[in-house]
């Protein structure tokens, strides 16, 4: 079933482990996602990712309850500070839509927005450039560890909602963002959201 063949799961491991760019398979001829997908699998908001709550318990039953029709498989895949094993969830299509990852008490501590069928809460979707999206450079940090070198900023108006920008050609220093002409070009690769409280 397309992504879920061992050698597409491979390469898809691969990329999420080495935090790699958003190009590849699904990326257009100039190697950009494709911007103006008006398919939207799933919307991500201050509150929820779909059906996804912070009382959604972490499990692959209760994650395909929340998201009907969707499946999940486990996957490794790094966060900022290290690689982890996470429930990555696909549509119907077997396109990878989202990370879920594991939290205390049995519930989800976080989810990854890795397509760009899916919407953040003020419209953003993977592959937009920062300067599409107008997030501010003062919402923004520089990546550290396996996400050295990106900016990781905060969806304007959503705290517990993050993005992560890959800057192509970056060539640091990397213990700050980049200048802003190069920071105005970065792509949207990652939407993270955080359950509140």
């Amino acid at each position: 079933m397309g992504i879920k063949t061992p050698t597409a799961a491979a390469i898809l491991t691969a990329c999420a482990v080495s935090a790699c760019s958003p190009t590849g398979d699904y990326a257009g001829t100039s190697g950009r996602l494709a911007q103006t997908s008006n398919v939207t699998l799933v919307q991500i908001t201050e509150d929820n990712v779909g059906g996804i709550t912070p009382e959604t318990r972490y499990g692959s039953k209760s994650i395909e309850s929340a998201l009907p029709g969707f499946t999940t498989e486990g996957v490794q895949t790094a966060v900022e500070n290290k690689t982890e094993w996470a429930l990555a969830a696909f549509n119907t299509d077997g396109f990878q839509v989202l990370q879920v990852f594991k939290g205390s008490k049995g519930k989800i501590g976080s989810v990854h927005g890795v397509t760009h069928h899916l919407q953040g809460p003020n419209g953003e979707r993977i592959g937009m450039t920062f300067s599409a999206i107008g997030t501010a450079r003062s919402d923004c940090r520089a990546g550290k560890n396996l996400w050295r070198g990106m900016a990781i900023c905060e969806s304007t108006g959503h705290p517990n909602v993050e993005l992560v920008y890959a800057i192509p050609g970056y060539q640091g220093p990397f213990d700050r963002l980049p200048p802003s002409k190069e920071l105005f070009d970065a792509e949207l690769q990652r939407i993270l959201w955080t359950p509140k409280g």
